[in-house]
């Protein structure tokens, strides 16, 4: 059943529903206006196919761990993970979740939408026009409260993560979860996998190696990467505060004081 939720700061008429949606490989949870929902579904789709057409008329697009030079008679979309995969060094599919979360948060940005959350295997597009509460999800207990405050903004962000120990997502490093922070979701999963994919052992060394590798990154605004009970971030990186009652956990809600 979607869960109906009041929006702090906001009219008290206004409420939004937190939705979970699947299709294919995509398994969407959506936060936004009920209003906004039929037309994110329809983004999901759209966004979909044209990476499958992709697909279809390149399969080494959908199978290279390689950067993927962008033609100018691809799609937007698909030129935006080739930029992606370029900058990061890593191939077009590694960003496949943002680019998903991303265009259809657009479609719906784009209809005057100011607060919404597409998450996507843990790969995030979002907007919010107030404080958001987002949960830190992995595997270790010596972090296990951590929440990120992300403060309100007027535009589109993307918080994205990926881990060596969770999920089915291809890793070659070992973090619990490496977390890239950028105003392009598309560009924030590319960034995502690479930094990830630089954290090869549990040393401090390496996981603070990793995570200074966000500077080659241009667009990127920083990181986070959590391994073996050691943290390092780079760059830009939001407030952590304690998960509300472990509410927060690979979860996310509007933030209250």
């Amino acid at each position: 059943m979607p869960q109906r939720l009041p929006v702090p700061g906001s009219d008290t008429s206004l409420m939004i529903k937190k939705v979970h949606f699947e299709v294919g490989e995509t398994a969407m949870t959506i936060m936004a206006d009920e209003k906004y929902l039929k037309d994110a579904k329809d983004a999901i789709f759209d966004a979909r196919e044209i990476i499958k057409a992709k697909i279809g008329d390149d399969p080494f697009f959908g199978a290279t761990y390689e950067p993927y030079e962008e033609s100018k008679k691809d799609e937007p979309l698909i030129r935006r993970m080739c930029g992606a995969s370029v900058i990061a060094g890593v191939g077009p599919m590694a960003a496949v979740a943002g680019a998903v979360a991303a265009y259809a948060l657009e479609r719906i940005y784009a209809e005057g939408c100011r607060f919404a959350i597409f998450d996507n295997g843990g790969d995030i597009a979002m907007c919010a026009d107030r404080d958001v509460l987002i949960g830190v999800y992995q595997d270790d207990p010596k972090f296990s409260d951590l929440a990120l405050l992300i403060p309100a903004s007027d535009g589109i962000r993307g918080i994205c993560s990926s881990s060596g120990r969770i999920g089915p997502s291809v890793s070659f490093g070992v973090s619990s979860i490496t977390t890239v922070f950028a105003d392009d979701p598309v560009l924030a999963d590319a960034c995502a996998t690479a930094v990830a994919n630089n954290v090869k052992d549990t040393t401090r060394e390496s996981v603070a190696e990793a995570a200074e590798s966000i500077n080659d990154m241009e667009g990127a605004k920083g990181c986070m990467i959590l391994c073996g009970g050691i943290m390092a971030s780079c760059g830009e990186v939001p407030e952590l505060v304690p998960a509300k009652e472990g509410r927060a956990t690979s979860m996310w809600l509007p933030f209250r004081a």
